[in-house]
């Protein structure tokens, strides 16, 4: 079994104490990254953040700790894109005009973004201009900012895409926000496929990261399955657009 592996097991029987059960994979925290108690304070923490307050179109993963920090970027009218579970349904855009007042909590959630966002491809995307703020759960994240996601890679897989489409890069301000029982507590190696984050946000904390490595760019193509990519349509895309296919 890989450390990484190990880390995550170690951390899912901590987390059960403090998790939100998820309406459809209820604990299973392979398939869910959960929302858990004090995750409003670890929203405070993102949302007080200077690179948060500024930005103009960020990416915000679909995680479900991630639900009031979505809402607040509805209500404040701020763009953002998010994925789909699994990356299945590509992209969705969230933008100012598309929830009505008191609606903001209801499209937060993943099947409320489904129906108030509309699906947007990586070329529109990347005519929109560069992400200036990504945030993300994890199931774990190492105090030097290695993060762990539910062992799919799918975080490391969208950075990928962003990257080659230059939407992301070495500057792009990326925070995680997990439990404080998620922190793993000592120095890890990234792998080749690791995004390191420059900020961990709990709800007792914000931690800034002193990142001892550059981050991966690009998807890695020989690392993929065929399968995961006839099952993922902006890999498809990312593909024509790169004269792959």
């Amino acid at each position: 079994m890989s450390k990484s592996r190990i880390i995550r097991q170690q951390i899912w029987g901590r987390l059960a104490d403090v998790a939100r059960p998820d309406t459809r994979f209820h604990m299973n925290f392979a398939e869910v990254i959960p929302d858990f108690e004090g995750s409003d304070a670890a929203t405070d923490h993102v949302w007080n953040m200077p690179a948060c307050r500024a930005s103009t179109f960020s990416f915000i993963t679909p995680d479900n700790c991630l639900v009031d920090l979505r809402r607040r970027l509805i209500a404040a009218r701020k763009p953002f894109v998010m994925s789909t579970y699994g990356i299945w349904r590509g992209f969705l855009l969230m933008e100012p005009g598309m929830v009505p007042p008191g609606a903001e909590v209801y499209a937060a959630w993943l099947d409320g973004m489904e129906h108030f966002a509309r699906p947007i491809t990586l070329e529109e995307i990347a005519r929109r201009g560069r992400f200036d703020f990504m945030v993300t759960g994890a199931s774990a994240v190492s105090v030097d900012g290695v993060r762990f996601g539910k062992g799919h890679g799918f975080f490391d897989l969208e950075w990928g895409m962003f990257t080659d489409l230059g939407l992301a890069d070495q500057d792009t301000p990326v925070v995680a926000v997990v439990h404080d029982c998620q922190i793993v507590e000592e120095k890890l190696t990234p792998s080749e496929t690791d995004i390191l984050v420059d900020h961990i946000a709990t709800p007792s904390r914000l931690l800034q990261v002193d990142r001892r490595a550059r981050r991966p760019h690009g998807v890695k193509w020989n690392l993929l399955d065929p399968r995961q990519i006839a099952d993922t349509p902006p890999l498809r895309e990312l593909q024509r657009i790169q004269g792959l296919a």
